[in-house]
């Protein structure tokens, strides 16, 4: 992996001199600055996890004010993918809602607030519960100013169609709350209210937000890629799209019958591999993107595929697959939708080409790693050595990924054209 890092690292030198860089061009557009925030909280969490579960492989204590598995719980969900969401929303948004670009300097304060929260939370985490309380606080109020601009933006357009801006703000509101909920654990010390918080985020929050700009972008592919799906009518594509991963939070509310539920999972999960199996990308760099984003859509079917199957072993009394189904939907299907996308607004707003180059195939290559490890140390398969991997891999691909696309966010357009 390190080789892979290093080629990387030689990669980013060669597209771009440090001396053209500047953080003022974060200013530029909205994506560049949600992006940056984004990316640099990943990198961080990234990292900080790698080195808690190495202190711990060599028996070491790094201090807890939080248990630590809830606390991870709540940072990947909701620690940097609502700064992502927010460059995306602000960039595409007001095109869908036929409204003039948004400045990113409106948008700076409460991204700074927002990232300057999370660090606190950071710090809470290991030093004291109600440090962590006040800096979800800040990260509440800091998402909640951003989703407020973009209600405005709602209310002040007259687009025909708004329906994907309407579920974005409906979940952008579940999102608030979660912060909320979170804040408030973290001051009373309550850890299943804390981990309440985290699903709260993670089903009703994020993956709703990655499946309605998933479903924004299948016309894009949808005449060679899927076209079936394409053939649906929009809100019964949404739908859809939205019943896999309504049904694997299901699974996780005690008490509902496994049987039945599992039944539905695995017909979910085979419809949705189906059609990834019938995805059909361009050969070549061209189709890299695509088939990136192939992937992730493939890793949604395995995740549900391996949530019937977890339910399945716990109705006949076995144990089940632990958090594999869960690390195969957030690092499988998220993370590669997450990289896929933010590379091609990166490279399309910074005048580069849309096709992934090898450099980022890389990436999306030490990622499916990644997953695989985790899977493996999910059921006690690899056990401790094969988390330290995965987190490793994770860590690799999170700051790679902030190098390379972070210069890119600070740097003129490659193409010469201003903006």
């Amino acid at each position: 992996m390190g080789g892979v890092l290093t080629r990387l690292s030689d990669t980013a030198e060669k597209l771009s001199s440090s001396e053209n860089w500047s953080p003022r061009r974060l200013l530029g557009a909205p994506h560049r600055l949600g992006f940056a925030v984004g990316a640099a909280l990943m990198g961080l969490l990234a990292l900080w996890w790698l080195a808690v579960l190495a202190a711990m492989a060599l028996g070491l204590d790094p201090g807890w004010a939080v248990p630590p598995a809830p606390a991870h719980g709540l940072l990947f969900t909701l620690g940097f993918m609502p700064a992502f969401m927010a460059g995306f929303l602000f960039t595409a948004g007001p095109r869908w809602l036929a409204l003039p670009a948004v400045a990113a300097r409106t948008l700076l304060a409460p991204l700074l607030q927002f990232g300057a929260g999370w660090a606190t939370v950071l710090a809470g985490v290991h030093a004291a519960a109600l440090l962590a309380a006040l800096g979800m606080a800040l990260v509440a109020v800091g998402w909640l100013r951003l989703l407020l601009r973009f209600a405005a933006l709602l209310r002040a357009s007259r687009a025909p169609d708004r329906l994907h801006a309407r579920w974005l703000l409906a979940a952008g509101a579940i999102g608030v709350a979660a912060m909320l909920l979170a804040c408030r654990a973290l001051a009373r010390g309550d850890v299943p209210q804390l981990r309440a918080a985290a699903q709260l985020g993670l089903w009703a929050f994020v993956l709703p937000v990655f499946t309605v700009a998933w479903h924004r972008m299948i016309p894009l592919f949808a005449a060679t890629a899927l076209p079936r799906l394409e053939a649906l009518g929009e809100r019964a594509q949404l739908l859809l799209l939205l019943a896999g991963p309504a049904l694997m939070g299901l699974a996780r509310v005690p008490g509902l019958p496994r049987w039945p539920l599992a039944a539905l999972l695995a017909l979910a999960a085979l419809a949705l591999l189906a059609l990834a199996l019938r995805w059909r990308p361009p050969a070549g760099d061209a189709g890299r993107l695509l088939r990136m984003l192939r992937g992730g859509f493939g890793w949604l079917g395995v995740a549900l595929a391996l949530q019937a199957l977890s339910l399945g072993l716990q109705a006949v009394g076995r144990a089940g697959l632990g958090t594999a189904p869960l690390h195969a939907l957030t690092l499988g299907y998220l993370g590669c939708t997450l990289v896929a996308m933010a590379t091609r607004v990166a490279a399309a707003h910074s005048g580069r080409p849309l096709a992934i180059d090898r450099a980022g195939w890389r990436l999306y290559r030490l990622l499916q790693l990644g997953v695989l490890l985790r899977l493996a140390a999910a059921p006690g398969l690899g056990g401790g050595a094969a988390l330290l991997a995965a987190a490793a891999a994770w860590a690799g691909v999170a700051t790679a990924w902030a190098w390379r696309q972070g210069r890119w966010l600070g740097l003129p357009r490659a193409d010469g054209r201003a903006g």
